[in-house]
Parts: structure tokens; C-alpha cells; sequence
């Protein structure tokens, strides 16, 4: 029997930065299909390539190394006073660790100042509150200062703590996962949160779980 190949149309996404080194290919069947309202800011262009990559071979980096009961990798990063601080430094209490994009990034602020706000109710459940993005410690601190932060901020410039979380990223990767952890008084994650467009949202999680410890 005669077999058709189809070709394929290759989508470059138009972002401001990183794009992706792989272009992203749909078969012309699956296009037509899609609404008009799904391809703007695209550009649509002809690829020769016939090749469709197997399912074991795409990677998987979204999804979360790091999942409910299992204790996460160890680390130690500087916070916003220069100083090294290890995960260990918060067993036996219960530790909400949360990843940020940025520092005075819109979203970021108003999640720091959510958990400034109810910082009392974390203490009042034992626990601490560890932020991490990219930023490095001069950034942290002055983002502390600004919004009298009473929380420790660590710097992973690096985002190799990022990475050995499996810390998801959106918007096709170009922009760091907003993503919430929540472990126990024995280092074992008991929630994960993610949520990048609601960052206030990351605090009820939180102190729902805390108080159901």
C-alpha cells in the first residue's frame, strides 16, 4: 500500500528571550484543527524535516523530581546576608520553601509581602519560610530592606537547586516556575504547590496544610 507524507509546518515562537532550540512541529492536520487564536504572535514556516520524535525521547524536565513523601535533595546557598544556609538547618520543624522568578518582579513582590503578612501565623505552626529565585545576595537583601522581609531569601544563582527539585518552568521555558514546598518536621515534602499567576494563592496552600500537621 502507498503511504502519503505529509509535510509539516515548524511554529517559532516569538518571544522576547531564549528561544527554544528545538523547534516545535505539528503535522498539517493537527493545524487545521487548532483555533485561528491559538497561533498569535507566531510565525509559520515550512520544514523539510519528516522525522516525529518518540515519546521517549522528548524531555521531561517539567515534570517535578521532587514529589509528595520523598525527601528533596540537600542544599546549601547563601541568603541575603552572605551567609550559607543548609535545608538541614530546618529539620525538625516544619520548612515551606518557595521558588520565585525574581526579585521586584510584580507577581514576586506581592507573594513576598503575602507571606510578610502572615509570617505570624507561620510561626504560630512552627515553621519557617525559605524564598529562592536566581537573584544573588545584594539583590536579596535589598528586596528584604524595601519590603521588611522577616524570612530568609537564598540566592541559587546557578538554579542548580532549581534543577534538583525539577522545579517546572513556563511559557515554553523562558520564564522560572513559582512553585511551593511545603515539608515536614522530618525533611519529607508533604505539599507542592504551583501556581504562577495567582503568587497570593501560594500562602493559603501553605497554611491550610500547616494546620492540618
Amino acid at each position: 500500500m502507498a503511504s502519503v507524507s505529509l509535510p509539516k509546518l515548524t511554529l517559532h515562537f516569538l518571544l522576547p528571550t531564549h528561544s527554544p532550540k528545538t523547534p516545535f512541529c505539528l503535522n498539517n492536520s493537527i493545524l487545521h484543527k487548532l483555533p485561528e487564536s491559538q497561533f498569535r504572535g507566531l510565525k509559520l514556516s515550512r520544514s523539510s524535516s519528516t522525522s516525529i520524535p518518540s515519546s521517549s525521547s522528548v524531555k521531561t524536565s517539567i515534570f517535578a523530581k521532587v514529589t509528595q513523601g520523598t525527601v528533596p535533595p540537600a542544599f546549601t546557598l547563601k541568603d541575603q546576608d552572605g551567609k550559607n544556609v543548609s535545608l538541614s538547618k530546618f529539620k525538625g520543624k516544619p520548612v515551606v520553601v518557595y521558588f520565585y522568578p525574581a526579585d521586584e518582579t510584580p507577581g514576586c513582590t506581592k507573594q513576598a509581602c503575602a507571606f510578610r503578612d502572615s509570617y505570624e501565623k507561620f510561626k504560630k505552626a512552627g515553621a519557617e519560610v525559605v524564598g529562592i529565585s536566581g537573584d544573588d545576595s545584594s539583590s536579596h537583601k535589598a528586596f528584604a530592606k524595601k519590603y521588611k522581609l522577616p524570612f530568609t531569601l537564598l540566592s541559587d544563582e546557578s538554579n542548580k537547586v532549581r534543577k534538583d527539585w525539577g522545579v517546572p518552568s513556563d511559557l515554553f521555558g523562558t520564564l522560572p516556575g513559582r512553585q511551593t514546598y511545603v515539608l515536614d518536621k522530618n525533611g519529607k515534602v508533604q505539599l507542592i504547590y504551583n501556581n504562577q499567576f495567582q503568587p497570593e494563592k501560594h500562602i493559603d496552600e501553605t497554611l491550610k496544610l500547616l494546620q492540618s500537621l
